[in-house]
């Protein structure tokens, strides 16, 4: 999938921008805080629905204006074209589109634009908490499989319902009733377990070959899924410990609770990893997942969101960085930058056509090349 045209009206800082895209690598240059992340961030509300860094939409809309509008055009080939916009006024609710039509729900629309994004905040995988990495699993499965949303709706809603029970005190929660959010619970987890554990399986060796690759081979890493279902069947594994769940008023055990290990030479990468390494083993992360979308989401090159990649890692690792995106095996590509060096390396690299934007307080102007 191609993002041919964008255009931008009173998202977070960007007044208003209509820019004309290229098909390969677009280069946002800038200070810190001037807004290109800003540009980033309305690329993927158009694929998730939502900002990645405020979950609250009112707060995208620029300071003192009513209203903000994200529209992009899209193709695929010659022949297939889709219109996505979003508009939404404060106190309101928002209006997601395909070529004009509003969707009913929001969940009809992920994976139809799959996309990944690199950026600082991915460095909380390792440091931050298990729900991280909980939602690294979930973005990904979402994008080509839409059962797995209906799964996950269908778990947390049963997982809400028990431990409102679990909380109740007088009277005392109905035993029958806890039954059945417990077998709700157990049914909707051991789908999703199922479907991580596949996910994790063919993720891993790709993510393994991308790090040796960034890293010249000189570290080996490892990642692991952990779940409680590897212990059994989850609907014994929540019953048996149901005297706890009612002692502490919330559940225990599920696929509430799954993670992911991280390690580097065998031992937790949390406590053994320089911020080189963590941001290498990030980036490789997520571009596994952008090998993964590739074969999976509607056999379509995702698009590939670059946000200051190259802080914090030493020449040999941006030159390895540098030759993978940079080659035939990655689509469009949107990559910022606070200044020149490393994107005129890239594109010195490669034949790949590319366009220039320069970006200072929320005003976007295209370079000439």
């Amino acid at each position: 999938m191609i993002l041919k045209k964008l255009s931008i009206l009173n998202y977070k800082n960007i007044r208003e921008a209509t820019l004309l895209l290229s098909p390969k690598m677009n280069c946002f240059i800038g200070h810190n805080g001037v807004g290109k992340t800003n540009v980033l961030d309305a690329v993927y509300y158009l694929s998730f629905c939502r900002s990645a860094s405020n979950p609250i939409d009112s707060q995208v809309i620029r300071h003192e204006e009513p209203f903000c509008m994200i529209e992009g055009e899209y193709s695929e080939n010659s022949e297939n074209s889709e219109l996505i916009s979003v508009g939404m006024k404060r106190g309101q609710k928002k209006h997601f589109k395909r070529n004009k039509k509003e969707y009913k729900r929001l969940s009809e629309h992920i994976g139809l634009i799959p996309l990944v994004v690199v950026s600082p905040s991915d460095t909380l995988l390792i440091e931050g908490s298990s729900e991280e990495r909980r939602r690294l699993m979930d973005m990904v499965i979402s994008q080509y499989d839409r059962s797995y949303i209906d799964a996950l709706a269908r778990y947390n809603n049963a997982h809400q319902q028990r431990n409102t029970l679990l909380k109740q005190e007088d009277p005392a929660p109905d035993p029958m009733v806890l039954q059945i959010w417990e077998e709700q619970m157990a049914e909707a987890g051991e789908e999703i377990y199922r479907k991580r554990d596949a996910f994790v399986q063919e993720l891993v060796p790709v993510f393994q070959q991308y790090y040796d690759q960034i890293s010249s081979g000189r570290e080996k890493v490892g990642l692991n899924y952990l779940s409680h279902c590897q212990r059994g069947p989850l609907l014994e594994i929540i019953q048996r410990d149901r005297a706890k769940d009612l002692a502490v008023g919330y559940s225990l055990h599920g696929i509430h609770r799954d993670d992911l290990e991280f390690t580097l030479g065998g031992h937790q990468m949390k406590r053994e990893g320089s911020q080189g390494q963590n941001k290498t083993y990030a980036i490789a992360l997520k571009l596994a997942q952008f090998d993964f979308l590739k074969r999976t989401a509607s056999q379509t090159t995702p698009l590939l969101l670059l946000d200051d990649i190259f802080d914090k890692l030493d020449a040999e690792r941006v030159e390895q960085i540098v030759r993978l995106v940079s080659g035939d095996a990655f689509g469009q590509i949107f990559i910022t930058d606070t200044n020149r060096d490393h994107l005129d390396q890239i594109l010195q690299s490669s034949a790949l056509d590319y366009k220039i934007f320069y970006v200072d307080n929320g005003e976007i102007t295209e370079k000439d090349v």
